[in-house]
C-alpha cells in the first residue's frame, strides 16, 4: 500500500512539474563556467528536475545498499550466536546426564 501511495504522489508531482514547464517557455540565459547558452526555460525546468531525481535517487540506492549490507552482516552473527547457544545447552545437557550418573544413590551402579 505504501508503494502505490509513493508511486500517486510521484505522478502528482511530475504532472504539476510537467504544467509548470509548458507555462514557461520563455528563452532563457543560462550561464556555465566557460560561457553562456540562450534556453527555453521549459528544457532548464524539466533538466533541473531530472538531475534532482537523480540525486535524491543515487542518494537513496546508495543508504539501502549500506542498510543491506548491515542486515546480512547481523544476520551472520544472529547465526553464529544461535550456533553458540546450541552447543551452549548441548554441552549443559551432556555435563548434566554425567552429573546424574556420578550421584551416590545411582541404582544402576548398586545393582538394586
Amino acid at each position: 500500500m505504501k508503494f502505490q501511495w509513493t508511486l500517486l504522489l510521484s505522478f502528482f508531482f511530475a504532472l504539476i512539474v510537467a504544467i509548470f514547464a509548458v507555462i514557461n517557455v520563455d528563452p532563457v540565459t543560462v550561464n556555465y563556467l566557460f560561457g553562456t547558452a540562450e534556453w527555453p526555460l521549459i528544457l532548464v525546468i524539466l533538466g533541473s528536475v531530472l538531475m534532482g531525481g537523480i540525486i535524491v535517487g543515487s542518494v537513496g540506492l546508495f543508504r539501502l545498499f549500506v542498510a543491506q549490507r548491515k542486515v546480512k552482516s547481523l544476520t551472520r552473527e544472529n547465526e553464529k550466536l544461535h550456533e553458540e547457544l546450541a552447543k551452549d545447552k548441548n554441552t549443559n545437557l551432556t555435563n548434566e546426564t554425567l552429573n546424574k550418573d556420578d550421584e551416590p544413590g545411582n541404582t544402576e551402579e548398586t545393582g538394586k
